[in-house]
């Protein structure tokens, strides 16, 4: 049944992860995960919903690892080893502006597992040569190429152009798409004119709240690197539904509340 599951998964290009347990007496044990549901048992509770949790936070970053739990779940010892196979393409990471910005954030968006596109309407500043480890390049008008650009629930919206001519035509095309993060690099005043500037073209204060203007977490960056360390902290505390705040001033589990849920 799980694999009859999975078949149809690949078939609808439904994201999906296959567990398998590799240690124990329920060695082989499969557990099919997908965003909101799942199938199937590793052997007790605590492991198939640790488990569970885990084979989500790999779909989102569209990768596959082994992974440690104690036989109940428990995020220590070396008890149970689990196989977390995913199957869903890499998600879309959009940057849109071809500055020295960009370039740190596309060496970022590689490690974070997302497949990094640049775009830019400067074909002197769109250059893979520029921007070495983006995987495409692109030379278009930003809102022109969102407008036909794949986008999901995992895209995430890059938008360091930091110029009215661009940036107002890309946030109403942006803000029509389901993308999991539209975050808009500039000034506090810089971001106020955006927003006056969107209200007056009729969009709504719900639409506007959806973008991230300042863009990132505030941790004091300055430096290109430092700012795309912001910005990933940012997109990781949002799509964790986190504030992304110190831990040692946070009371929440370190990890996931409903892992922690499970070791109780």
């Amino acid at each position: 049944m799980i694999f009859e599951r999975l078949a149809d998964s690949l078939r609808t290009a439904q994201p999906a992860a296959l567990v398998t347990r590799l240690d124990g007496p329920q060695t082989g044990a499969k557990l099919l995960v997908h965003v909101d549901t799942a199938w199937g048992d590793l052997g007790t509770s605590g492991l198939t919903h640790a488990a569970t949790q885990e084979a989500r936070a790999l779909l989102a970053a569209g990768q596959t690892a082994i992974r440690t739990f104690g036989e109940d779940g428990e995020p220590v010892g070396m008890d149970v080893r689990v196989f977390i196979q995913a199957f869903v393409p890499k998600p879309n990471m959009y940057i849109f502006g071809a500055i020295d910005f960009s370039r740190a954030m596309a060496r970022m968006g590689k490690y974070l597992g997302y497949t990094v596109s640049v775009i830019d309407a400067r074909p002197i500043f769109a250059t893979k040569a520029r921007l070495p480890d983006a995987d495409n390049v692109i030379v278009a008008w930003p809102d022109d190429f969102l407008a036909s650009a794949p986008v999901d629930e995992r895209t995430v919206l890059i938008i360091l152009t930091h110029d009215v001519k661009f940036d107002i035509p890309l946030l109403h095309v942006a803000l029509r798409t389901t993308a999991g993060y539209i975050g808009a690099m500039g000034s506090r005043r810089t971001h106020a004119n955006r927003i006056e500037a969107l209200r007056r073209s009729g969009r709504s204060d719900a639409e506007i709240a959806r973008i991230s203007g300042p863009i990132g977490l505030d941790i004091g960056a300055r430096t290109p690197e430092e700012t795309a360390v912001s910005i990933a902290g940012e997109i990781i505390a949002l799509r964790e539904n986190r504030r992304g705040g110190r831990l040692i001033d946070g009371t929440l589990p370190v990890h996931n509340a409903r892992l922690a849920d499970a070791m109780l």
